[in-house]
């Protein structure tokens, strides 16, 4: 019934699996059959600290019962706790914007670089130079940042200009010209491969970008919020960007974007907004889904269940080398090479019929961006039901 019900009503932009999810249990979905899935997706890296986390939703009906929503135009309490969690948590003197996705994140952070170009170089300054590979949203701009063909369809055209992609950080020195406004990459191409880039690479642009006053914007909607085992992929990589893009983990599932800055001063007032950005129900999940995190990160629990999905992902991987390569990605954001794009194809079919859900990355990588929550147990049968999905099709 809800399949029809969904093709006759819901406008088709995805390809759907239909499966009716009722309830879940940290990082186990049930359907309406009873049949439970081990989730290794987290709804593409959202569900941080697990479904039916007892906490957040404590937090989320509170709220609730309380106040949803009033508007921008007033102090909203729990967004300014908020941004003062994230920069504390950051450990930066910065200041944040809130939206309701990273797409429009990465707006606002495109629109701040423009504006900074604007106000420091008399608008001669506006390009914004991305990589090859690289996802940074679905709206017309943000998908014109984006660094791959495949996105940039004639039927959405015409899309705006100055933006450019190079094929890989040495590139980009030579981009650069007198017109270029800031640089946006991400520390891990989420969409691109789950490939991350060298630590001492990343370091080394951003000195340079620093002494050309050109802005470094991360894009951290997939590797922030602790998925890199830091609070952000920037504090492990030791840099300090000038705009950083949060969304995905931030609140648990309740949606959300955020833009960090460390100039707090560019924008003024009527320059940005939102109307659901940042409101009392998204900002009070925000501020749980951080304080369980931190607590977790705390206790050394986080980094242990790193260790134990990275030695069951190599032993995985290991078992079946005529189909997978390297172990790529860090933290819970991790990914195997297949040799076989189509053998891949098959594996994740199969893999959901056998109950453990996971994603496709770039051509040739299988994804997980499983609850940082997940248990020692969830992990175990999740491999193992990816075992048997193998098996079955070979």
């Amino acid at each position: 019934m809800y399949k029809e019900m969904d093709s006759e009503y819901v406008l088709n932009t995805y390809p759907r699996n239909y499966v009716n999810f009722k309830h879940g249990q940290n990082a186990t979905l049930f359907d309406d059959k009873g049949k439970d899935y081990i989730d290794f997706t987290s709804g593409i890296g959202v569900t941080s600290v697990g479904h039916g986390n007892a906490r957040l939703a404590t937090a989320i009906a509170d709220q609730a019962s309380n106040l949803i929503h009033t508007s921008n135009l007033y102090l909203i309490e729990p967004q300014a706790k908020l941004a003062k969690k994230i920069s504390e948590l950051y450990g930066q003197n910065v200041g944040t914007f809130f939206a309701n996705s990273g797409a429009e994140a990465n707006e606002g952070a495109i629109k701040l670089a423009r504006k900074y170009g604007q106000k420091n170089f008399d608008g001669k300054r506006y390009k914004i130079i991305t990589l090859a590979h690289s996802f940074h949203g679905r709206t017309i701009t943000t998908v014109k940042a984006t660094g791959q063909d495949s996105f940039h369809k004639p039927d959405f055209s015409p899309y705006p200009k100055g933006f450019s992609y190079e094929p890989n950080i040495e590139a980009i020195y030579s981009a650069v010209d007198d017109e270029t406004v800031a640089v946006m990459i991400e520390l891990v191409q989420g969409e691109g491969g789950v490939q991350p880039f060298d630590k001492e690479e990343i370091q080394k642009l951003a000195l340079f970008l620093k002494e050309k006053e050109i802005l470094f914007i991360v894009d951290e909607v997939q590797t922030g919020i602790y998925r890199s085992g830091e609070f952000l992929a920037t504090n492990l990589y030791d840099i300090q960007p000038d705009i950083i893009t949060l969304a995905k983990g931030l609140a648990g599932g309740v949606p959300i974007g955020a833009v960090v800055t460390t100039h707090k001063d560019i924008f003024e007032v009527g320059d940005h907004g939102s109307t659901f950005g940042g409101n009392f129900l998204s900002a009070r999940a925000g501020l749980e889904v951080l304080d369980i995190l931190e607590s977790y990160k705390n206790s050394g629990e986080l980094d242990e269940a790193f260790i134990y999905f990275d030695e069951k992902l190599k032993e995985f991987g290991s078992m079946f080398p005529k189909l997978f390569g390297e172990v790529v990605g860090l933290g819970l954001m991790r990914g195997l090479r297949c040799f076989d794009s189509t053998d891949l194809s098959a594996l994740i079919d199969i893999a959901f019929k056998e109950g453990v859900l996971v994603l496709k990355s770039g051509r040739n990588t299988l994804r997980f961006l499983p609850p940082l929550t997940i248990s020692k147990a969830e992990i175990d049968e999740g491999f193992k039901r990816l075992t048997n999905a193998y098996k079955t099709i070979n």
